[in-house]
């Protein structure tokens, strides 16, 4: 049997994968190892190791140092774990896995809109703790009429405008350029996307060009009947303003996926009741998971075999 290509796992990220990878290639799991077993590993498999998989989100540096890598797959759509210049350097092709996640991660941002709107966990709560026998929990907010301002509209964004269509909302978005296919308005910045919306939601990429953009000053544009859903990256919120912002009512309440430090939620979120905190679940079914391992496969096997890639990403 002809001998399996060397590949390099750095880190835990999905266990079917893994075994898939397992299955098909000589793997050396990275992340098992102390400090001084990795930079062994990293110095026996010089020029016999081309290919590593990796998770998007987080990326052990050490493989930077394996000057025989060439392509680096990652399981994952953002990709702001990985170092470009480093990769760019090295001559390193980066892989993500784009599209499949989509509609799982968009029927996410509805759930959250309509959790956050008509108050659904508070609505939980409030029937738990017997209160509805006192009387009617205070109402919610319809969504029809009302604005949902989409800040970075990609591939989900798209996704979640369709399934946004039917509940009545109208669309508004930001990106750094104006889509010529997009029939609805375009604000030149966040925050006067903030300003001109009900719904204010986030999908933007993690990265230092959009570190901390969603700060008080568009959380307040925002409006205290505004309501802020975040699906896209934690990092891309100054998490301080949003926790002022729901404070002292600059805008009415949030819905969140993802967060700065994950898993570390900021503590004073957890004891607001006008927020919804879920842990990072957007892609998280199991559909959409074995997808995004299929593709990080389908990306290794490709290059294995004819020195293509399906879904290279850069990282401008």
């Amino acid at each position: 049997m002809p001998e399996k290509p060397s590949l390099l796992i750095v880190n835990n990220f999905h266990a079917d994968t893994i075994a898939k990878l397992d299955a098909r290639y000589e793997t050396h799991h990275l992340w098992l190892l102390s400090e001084t077993e990795k930079r062994g590993l990293i110095d026996r498999l010089e020029g016999s190791c081309e290919a590593a998989a990796t998770a998007s989100w987080v990326c052990d540096e050490i493989v930077y140092e394996l000057d025989s890598l060439r392509v680096l797959s990652c399981f994952g759509v953002g990709v702001d774990g990985i170092d470009f210049e480093r990769t760019a350097a090295a001559g390193i092709a980066v892989t993500n896995t784009p599209d499949v996640l989509n509609d799982a991660v968009a029927d996410l941002a509805i759930a959250l809109i309509l959790a956050t709107t008509r108050d659904i966990v508070n609505a939980d709560r409030f029937v738990r703790a017997g209160e509805w026998l006192k009387g009617p929990l205070p109402f919610g907010a319809g969504l029809a009429g009302r604005t949902l301002g989409i800040l970075g509209l990609g591939r989900i964004g798209s996704a979640i405008v369709r399934r946004a269509e039917p509940f009545g909302l109208r669309f508004a978005y930001h990106n750094r350029r104006r889509k010529d296919d997009v029939s609805f308005p375009y604000f030149e910045s966040a925050r006067e996307l903030a300003e001109n919306s009900d719904i204010l939601l986030n999908m933007l990429p993690g990265g230092p060009e959009t570190f901390g953009l969603v700060d008080l000053e568009v959380l307040d544009a925002l409006g205290p009947e505004g309501i802020f859903i975040n699906v896209g990256r934690g990092s891309s919120v100054n998490e301080s303003a949003l926790v002022q912002a729901l404070r002292h009512g600059l805008i009415a309440g949030a819905g969140l996926d993802v967060y700065a430090n994950e898993p570390n939620v900021p503590a004073e979120l957890l004891t607001m009741d006008n927020v919804v905190l879920l842990p990072h679940i957007g892609s998280a079914t199991v559909e959409t998971r074995a997808a995004m391992g299929n593709l990080v496969v389908d990306n290794l096997d490709s290059w294995f075999s004819a020195h293509r890639l399906l879904t290279e990403v850069s990282g401008n």
